[in-house]
């Protein structure tokens, strides 16, 4: 497998897990971006301001529980447009 596979590859499973995350916030917009120098996933997710924590953590547990992708850290972020 080439090099250029490998990052669709994981592209694609970042993808994958924004739309999980979406999906679980019921949200209409996301996007996210990967901080390679400290290995941190942002996501920007619409409407994520109106959760509260408690309901964030409750939410992203089982998603990170199921992880597969490595980060050091993910990030949601209200969706700025």
């Amino acid at each position: 497998m080439s090099t250029s596979d490998d990052l669709a590859l994981f592209d694609k499973e970042i993808n994958d897990l924004v739309d999980l995350i979406k999906t679980a916030f019921k949200a209409e917009k996301s996007r996210w971006f990967l901080h390679d120098q400290t290995d941190t996933l942002y996501v920007e997710i619409s409407g994520i301001d109106a959760w509260s924590e408690e309901d964030i953590d409750a939410l992203m547990t089982p998603i990170m529980d199921d992880l597969e992708l490595d980060f050091e850290e993910i990030i949601l972020l209200p969706l700025t447009e």
